[in-house]
């Protein structure tokens, strides 16, 4: 029993012994680890470099015919033939409607009639008033005969120009039955049918024609971007290109219509309800593929920013009171925020108007694992790591928003 107590206690003391010469060791180690230099986080940086980009504006708009014509009869009458077809296209001097003219032919008639009449008497009585001249001169009539035919004579000569008048106005009226197309364009439903009796300058219209080709665009522009734009203008941030300034594109559905249209023309009045102008574009539609009323979206350009700063949209993000701000390395490869003022997206791009300067290395990716202040490694945003900067990304600068 004795000799079983002895080795118990000598395993102990083994045990012991080993554990003490073991526990130096494993702290060292421990030590050794939390003593070494944490990680340099990397990050993903571009360039900032300046560009040239052609700014534009999207503005929603509607189209409308480049010129209206509103059928109205100007004479009485029953309507005979109507000579269209609803929907098609018609060309000026042609006509549409036929009222029934044989009124118009007789009252034509009768006025040139009357003014064969007039002109036959006229030689006879002219000749009178000669004759009655030379007898007056030797007191063989008396001056009331001379001028009873002098009176005679003025009287058929106003008789034949109010005859004349009256043919004129005749045959004016018996064209007017003929009621024909003012200008080219497309023409509308008939108001109404053979047969129907219509009047001169009746309220209603008998049809409507629109020219569509070329067809208006016209699009409103609040009055604070127009301020906006004239001030960047005067100040120099802005510059306008002459030889393609006019030019405006158009969204149908997301798609880019085919033909580029002209500005015309900004309205000189603010709408009140909405504080805006009109801004009217002119485009050519020689397929008709525009009809008036349909929504669309017009590009208007506003100018040219030859020193124009882009940076991924990744790259900003927003302090708690919602300004935006990014992160960027220094020359000593330090993280530094930086406030920012931000004009408009283009493509997945901001223009930035001030906070950046050209050689400016912002963070695209990683900005969440640093803070201001941090050491970091660059990486190249095209690349794999490396201690330089890198080119500057590609940016859209066509100005579509």
């Amino acid at each position: 029993m004795q000799l079983q107590t002895r080795l118990v206690v000598r395993v102990i003391l083994s045990a012991a012994v080993l554990s003490g010469g073991l526990l130096p060791g494993g702290c060292d180690r421990r030590q050794q680890q939390s003593s070494a230099p944490p990680a340099v986080p990397e990050v993903v940086a571009v360039t900032v470099q300046t560009q040239k980009v052609v700014l534009t504006t999207e503005l929603p708009g509607r189209t409308s015919p480049y010129l209206v014509a509103e059928i109205r009869p100007q004479v009485n009458g029953l309507v005979q033939k109507r000579l269209f077809t609803e929907g098609s296209d018609v060309q000026a001097g042609q006509v549409l409607y036929q009222i029934d003219p044989a009124p118009f032919q007789a009252a034509l008639d009768s006025a040139r009639a009357a003014l064969a009449r007039s002109e036959a008497s006229l030689p006879s009585i002219r000749s009178r008033v000669e004759r009655y001249k030379d007898l007056l001169d030797d007191k063989a009539v008396s001056q009331q005969d001379y001028d009873d035919a002098v009176s005679a004579l003025n009287q058929a000569e106003a008789d034949i120009q109010y005859w004349r008048a009256a043919a004129e106005t005749a045959r004016i009226n018996l064209d007017y039955t003929r009621v024909t197309a003012p200008i080219s364009g497309r023409i509308g439903r008939s108001s109404i049918t053979d047969g129907a009796l219509v009047t001169a300058y009746q309220p209603v219209a008998l049809a409507t024609i629109q020219q569509l080709d070329p067809i208006y665009v016209d699009v409103r522009q609040s009055t604070a971007t127009l301020l906006r734009l004239k001030q960047r203008l005067e100040d120099g941030r802005l510059n306008q290109d002459q030889a393609n300034q006019n030019e405006v594109e158009l969204i149908l559905d997301g798609t880019k219509y085919s033909s580029e249209g002209t500005l015309q023309f900004r309205d000189v009045t603010v709408d009140p309800t909405t504080g805006s102008v009109i801004v009217r574009a002119v485009f050519p539609n020689p397929r008709g593929v525009l009809l008036p009323g349909m929504f669309v979206r017009a590009v208007v350009k506003e100018g040219v920013n030859d020193q124009a700063i882009l940076i991924p949209q990744q790259a900003v993000s927003r302090d708690p009171k919602g300004r935006p701000v990014t992160m960027l390395v220094d020359g000593e490869g330090k993280v530094q925020q930086r406030m920012l003022v931000l004009d408009r997206a283009i493509g997945s791009q901001w223009l930035v108007l001030s906070g950046l300067a050209a050689g400016d290395r912002v963070i695209v990716e990683g900005a969440q694992k640093v803070r201001p202040g941090a050491a970091v490694k660059v990486a190249s945003a095209d690349t794999g790591p490396q201690a330089g900067a890198e080119p500057a990304a590609k940016s859209q600068t066509d100005g579509g928003a």
